[in-house]
C-alpha cells in the first residue's frame, strides 16, 4: 500500500521523505506547488485544512482504513507509531523525543522560517530589523542544539522522528546564513545523518 506524500521541496517536506525512507515505506510525490498557490485548491484542503504542506494519504491506516495526516509533526508520529520505527517505546525514552521534536515545531522551523522570508526582501529597510531579529534567534537556537548534541550521538540519544525534524531545517542552513563550523556537535551530527543511505534518498527525492 503506497503512502501518497502531498508536498513540495521545502524543509517541513524533506522531514517526511527522510522519514519514509528511513522506515522503508513505499511512497509517491504528489507535488503541490507552493509558488502558484496549488495549497489553496478545495482537493489539497480535504487533506490539509491549514492549507500547508506537506499531508499524506495512507491508504492502510488504523483498522485497515485509509487515513489522512497533515501537520509534518503529526506525520512523523503516525508513521513512528505505524512503524515502530524511530519512536521508542518507554515513555521515558520516548519524553526527549517529544521534547526536541516539538522544539523544531515550535522553534527551529518558524524562526529560520523569517530569515528566509525577510532575507528575499530587496528594500534593505525592511530587511534589516528583521534579519537582525530572527538571524539572532536562528543562531540562539543552533546553539541550543548544539548544547544538546555536546554529549550524546542524536538529540533524544537513539535515533529518532525529532532528528528527521530538525534536519529538515538544518538542511537549510545556507539559506540561514549559519556556518555549521560555528557549532561542531551540530555539524558532526548533521554530517551523520547525511551520511545514511535512506537519509541521502530522502533528502534527494524529487518533491517538485
Amino acid at each position: 500500500m503506497t503512502i501518497e506524500l502531498h508536498t513540495w521541496n521545502t524543509p517541513n517536506g524533506r522531514k517526511i521523505s527522510v522519514a519514509l525512507e528511513e522506515m522503508g515505506l513505499p511512497y509517491k510525490v504528489i507535488p503541490v506547488n507552493i509558488t502558484k498557490g496549488e495549497q489553496m485548491a478545495p482537493g489539497f484542503l480535504k487533506l490539509s485544512p491549514n492549507n500547508k504542506i506537506p499531508a499524506i494519504l495512507d491508504p492502510d491506516g488504523p483498522g485497515g482504513k485509509p487515513v489522512s495526516i497533515f501537520e509534518s509533526g503529526a506525520i512523523l508520529l503516525y508513521l513512528g507509531e505505524k512503524t515502530d520505527k524511530f519512536l521508542p517505546k518507554p515513555l521515558a525514552e520516548r519524553i526527549p523525543v517529544y521534547e526536541w521534536l516539538m522544539w523544531q515545531m515550535g522553534g527551529f522551523g518558524p524562526m529560520p522560517g523569517q530569515v528566509h522570508h525577510f532575507i528575499a526582501l530587496e528594500n534593505e529597510t525592511d530587511r534589516a530589523y528583521g534579519l537582525k531579529r530572527y538571524m539572532a534567534e536562528t543562531r540562539r537556537l543552533y546553539g541550543v542544539l548544539d548544547r544538546r548534541l555536546a554529549d550524546r550521538e542524536f538529540v533524544a540519544d537513539a535515533l529518532s522522528v525529532a532528528d528527521f525534524a530538525i534536519l529538515g531545517w538544518a538542511w537549510r542552513h545556507p539559506r540561514h546564513k549559519v556556518e555549521l563550523k560555528d557549532f561542531p556537535n551540530v555539524e558532526r551530527w548533521y554530517n551523520a545523518l547525511m551520511a545514511r543511505p535512506a537519509t541521502k534518498r530522502g533528502m534527494e527525492a524529487k518533491l517538485d
